[in-house]
């Protein structure tokens, strides 16, 4: 039963401690903690915002690509069936 008294009085004494200093450390932890957040949050954008890039780059060569290859099965088939090709 002494222990516990004991943890009711660490536990009441770490609470009350935390409520006196809790208003001079948190000003001072947010004003230090601001500048790192906003640089976090810049590095992400930019980040973001070069793969928006890249990806927009990727979707451009797969769409040459699929239009080569139908301009290729369109002259293919047309070979067979000796067909002139439109826009080749």
């Amino acid at each position: 039963m002494g222990s516990f008294k004991s943890n009711i009085i660490t536990g009441l004494a770490i609470g009350v401690g935390s409520v006196i200093i809790a208003p001079l450390i948190v000003p001072a932890l947010s004003k230090a903690a601001k500048p790192l957040a906003k640089a976090a949050i810049r590095g992400g954008l930019t980040l973001f915002e070069t793969g928006r890039e890249k990806l927009a780059e990727m979707h451009e060569v797969v769409d040459d690509l699929m239009a080569e290859a139908k301009a290729e099965i369109a002259a293919e088939q047309a070979a067979r069936t000796g067909e002139k090709v439109e826009g080749g």
